[in-house]
């Protein structure tokens, strides 16, 4: 079983070591071709490219123009401990040990617009570029052209090491279009999270994103590799809801929390 996720916007600033052997990213060579157009770019190409203000434009033009290989422990940092966004404060990998780690090693990969597909344990420089982007490359008119089919034969490969061939989609509509599932050599189940208020069952950005994320941490700490221990997952409140749900669905539900009092 292997679970998708996205990555995030927001960065550590210094990431944990983790204190494990790390892994070079397997889609590199396709990286360092976006690399080199992306070098190439000035602030206000960037901002322009990516919808991004002229502080972020001129940080990331610095990321392309430092960015180098080979990856090590100096350059480079972990990307389970480096990606920090609401996918990855309900993960909580910071609570992960070792065993931890080396589960979500072989079942949980990233899905990301530069590297393609990531493992959590594989080092990784900062960057933004996100998968939506137009950025062209050849014939190809965006990141989804570009990468074609590679992602998804990464995903197979994995798929295969994993034991047990059931994709599990937690990722973001954007980052799972670059998955071809007529190529996917298993079965995809997608996870849904939802909030009960007033009798009315709707999804919470927020609130989903979250979930994605303590679903991870219920797959790493308890070792899931099959779909009846997702059905388990009761972090946070929710509850798998088996009427709501279907065979390529998995629909949890939780009554909806209350607003943080600001005072």
């Amino acid at each position: 079983m292997l679970a998708l996720i996205p990555p995030a916007k927001r960065l550590a600033d210094h990431p944990d070591s983790l204190g494990l052997e790390l892994t070079q990213p397997k889609l590199l060579e396709h990286s360092q071709k976006l690399v080199n157009k992306l070098k190439k770019l000035s602030v206000k190409q960037l901002t322009e490219l990516m919808g991004i203000s002229e502080d972020l434009g001129k940080l990331n033009r610095e990321r392309y123009q430092a960015w180098k290989t080979p990856f090590n422990a100096q350059n480079a940092s972990p990307a389970i401990a480096t990606f920090k966004g609401d996918v990855y404060q309900g993960m909580k990998p910071e609570s992960f040990n070792k065993s931890n780690l080396k589960f979500a090693q072989q079942h949980v990969r990233i899905l990301s617009g530069l590297y393609g597909l990531l493992r959590p344990l594989d080092l990784m420089q900062p960057y933004r570029l996100e998968m939506g982007t137009d950025l062209s490359f050849g014939r190809a008119k965006n990141l989804y052209e570009f990468w074609g089919s590679t992602i998804t034969q990464a995903v197979n490969e994995a798929l295969e090491e994993s034991g047990n061939p059931i994709v599990v989609n937690l990722a973001s509509n954007e980052y799972y279009k670059a998955i071809q599932p007529k190529k996917l050599e298993g079965e995809v189940i997608t996870l849904v999270f939802k909030e009960e208020k007033d009798g009315k069952i709707r999804i919470i950005t927020l609130f989903a994103k979250q979930a994605r994320g303590m679903m991870i941490n219920h797959i790493v700490k308890q070792k899931i590799n099959n779909i009846e221990g997702l059905k388990n997952f009761q972090q946070a409140g929710y509850a798998f809801d088996e009427a709501l749900s279907s065979g390529k669905e998995l629909i949890f539900v939780r009554p909806q929390p209350a607003p943080v009092s600001s005072r």
